[in-house]
């Protein structure tokens, strides 16, 4: 079986979902996050897994069910915290984000005997997941990230150093407001859906 990784951030105002402000304050685009990151944890726990790992940038919180362990986040650009992620893997790893609240158990049971790599786009032209038979941090250093060919640039690296890949359905990440109203279409019964509606029902957005 898989470990399966997230990456986050503590969802404290200011630091995260900042491109939801305007329309969102602060605060309110954090209550999001805290939402997205909920239900991306929730799919995580519900998918069969050898471990599930949070990698934390920041404490954890409330929102955090139980049977995760959690590592901090290392320094560096997002290339090499993505890579340090992968090196504290020992067997078959997938990794996410928490920016695609609308992720289910069906998406992340992959299986990793098939295939060297599994990849994830994003619709923004990032990538949602990235999955390795062999974690190896060397294809994730030197990546640009945050860029909108970030994910082809990764899958180019996968390709190069001969890996079978096999791609998952592409995802829209929560970076706007646009798109958060998009990804809680798509899953109406979360927390983020919730969270969402609660917040435009308050104040009329």
């Amino acid at each position: 079986m898989t470990t399966l990784l997230v990456i986050a951030k503590e969802p404290l105002p200011g630091r995260v979902k900042t491109r939801l402000t305007p329309p969102f304050t602060p605060a309110e685009a954090a209550a999001l996050a805290e939402a997205a990151l909920a239900d991306t944890l929730s799919a995580v726990a519900a998918t069969p897994a050898t471990r599930r790992v949070l990698v934390l940038q920041g404490t954890p919180g409330p929102w955090l069910p139980p049977g995760f362990d959690v590592v901090p986040q290392c320094g560096g650009g997002l290339d090499e915290r993505l890579a340090a992620a992968f090196a504290c893997c020992d067997g078959p790893a997938l990794l996410i984000g928490m920016d695609t609240p609308q992720v289910t158990p069906a998406l992340l049971s992959v299986d990793l005997t098939q295939c060297d790599a599994v990849f994830g786009p994003a619709e923004d032209g990032g990538f949602w997941a990235l999955g390795l038979a062999e974690p190896d941090p060397r294809l994730l250093r030197g990546v640009p990230m945050s860029t909108p060919t970030t994910g082809a640039a990764q899958r180019e690296r996968l390709i190069e150093a001969g890996l079978r890949v096999r791609d998952l359905p592409p995802l829209r990440d929560v970076d706007t407001a646009a798109d958060a109203e998009a990804v809680a279409a798509l899953a109406p019964r979360g927390r983020f859906a919730a969270r969402l509606a609660g917040l435009t029902a308050v104040t009329g957005r």
